[in-house]
């Protein structure tokens, strides 16, 4: 199958590496390409200096391919409409129309069709003004949760128990966005964090196991949100029916609300979950792979990718086997660049991928690199590698991810220590 995957990232390295192992493991080889991609994905798929913003352009490499799918990975291209256009070319195309991406573009979009859908969430104040902010506020209390309407590269959310600080992530969101400036303020939700994709056709849903991952930058959830430090799975603690109950309260309901308001959803549904002392919440919507979960979900599915991906793309989920799954525990463990998430230095040189790449369990998944003029691998991002370990068990896979990262030589890099760690001590409690 020829596939073109569009986006630069690691989630779309993930999605790159788990279709170029499908011919591993005895499977049929993929003609691979990715738009623009980045240095590591290049070793597994062709480049194409091609914008991810730009459809035309998408989609007519598409055509000039003669593209059997794309996937289109991040959230952005997904607002900007790429994946209507490419649609619109006749070609099968696994991502939202840029009408069904809503549901991540725009909070209190997401918001309203939960409510029209019964799905549980956060109860929420919509506010346009610094005044309603600080109404919504009081309403609530600490800690306080705001969050921007618009897309904000996983960093448009402030959890907080400081007031000023709660209003000036507000005020700045507001200015930011002109006339068009909104904020959504919700309560706040107890309990640990759960991420659940689900792949969706339109019609059916079919969902993937579950992650967890670790939003603040410093060990102990200390510092500001990030973009996601690190994942892993399984998630032993979690309820046993947490899934299903997934599907049947939340994914599902939401797919036929949007089919029912004519804008089918294709593509992924991620949904974002917090496990209260009063039931399962959703916490956010978004309309592709989380990243860093994806990194570590991707590792464990025994089944091709490429076939669920392209049953989607066609509307043919439900005559599609059930998913398979190794036993295997994964941590994914990233590194990020000195001065992350607020000013992270770029063009510092990039060493000992190979070496972790050879460690039995390891793989290495790019996310900001770039190659400068004489070959040589720099950082380009805040987030630069995604270090994947796996291992019989939690304990063994982090073993193996912090192996693989201690290979790694990036001048003043940090990483959080602790990915995991928890889960595998047995302390991660629901309430």
């Amino acid at each position: 199958m020829k596939i073109l995957v569009v986006g630069n990232g690691a989630r779309e390295h993930a999605i790159v590496h788990a279709l170029a192992a499908e011919a591993a493991a005895g499977g049929e080889p993929h003609d691979l390409h990715a738009a623009p991609g980045n240095p590591g994905m290049g070793r597994q798929a062709t480049l194409h200096a091609v914008d991810a913003l730009d459809g035309e352009a998408v989609a007519a490499l598409a055509t000039a391919l003669g593209a059997d799918l794309v996937v289109v990975g991040p959230e952005a291209p997904l607002v900007a409409g790429v994946a209507d256009v490419v649609r619109d070319a006749g070609i099968p195309v696994f991502g939202p129309s840029a009408e069904a991406a809503r549901l991540e573009g725009s909070k209190a979009f997401a918001k309203d069709v939960m409510a029209a859908a019964n799905v549980p969430t956060a109860m929420a104040h919509v506010c346009t003004s610094t005044d309603e902010v600080a109404a919504a506020l009081d309403a609530f209390g600490p800690p306080y949760v705001v969050k921007d309407d618009g897309l904000a590269a996983g960093k448009g959310v402030v959890v907080t128990s400081d007031r000023d600080e709660a209003m000036a992530h507000a005020g700045a969101a507001l200015a930011g966005r002109g006339a068009e400036g909104r904020v959504v303020v919700e309560e706040y939700l107890d309990g640990p964090e759960v991420s659940v994709f689900c792949v969706c056709d339109g019609t059916s849903v079919v969902p993937m196991v579950p992650a967890q991952d670790f939003k603040r930058v410093f060990d102990g959830g200390e510092g500001p949100n990030t973009g996601g430090m690190g994942a892993y799975t399984p998630l032993d603690w979690a309820p046993s029916g947490l899934v299903g109950e997934v599907v049947d309260r939340i994914a599902q309901p939401t797919i036929d609300e949007m089919a029912h308001r004519g804008t089918p959803f294709v593509g992924v549904l991620y949904v974002g979950l917090a496990l209260t002392s009063r039931g399962t919440r959703v916490v956010e919507f978004n309309a592709r792979f989380g990243d860093p979960e994806i990194q570590a979900v991707l590792t464990r599915l025994v089944t091709p990718l490429s076939s669920v991906l392209l049953a989607a793309a066609r509307g043919e989920l439900e005559q599609h086997e059930p998913l398979h799954w190794s036993p295997d525990a994964v941590v994914n463990v990233v590194v990020a660049a000195t001065g992350y998430p607020a000013d992270p230095r770029k063009g510092d040189a990039i060493t000992g991928i190979d070496p972790a790449d050879g460690l039995d369990g390891v793989h290495v998944l790019h996310a900001g690199t770039a190659t400068t003029d004489d070959g040589t691998l720099v950082s380009a991002g805040g987030r630069v590698l995604s270090v994947v370990g796996r291992g019989a068990d939690l304990a063994a896979a982090r073993a193996a991810a912090y192996a693989g990262v201690a290979e790694i030589g990036l001048a003043d890099s940090h990483h959080r220590t602790d990915i995991a760690l928890a889960a595998e001590r047995g302390e991660v409690q629901v309430p």
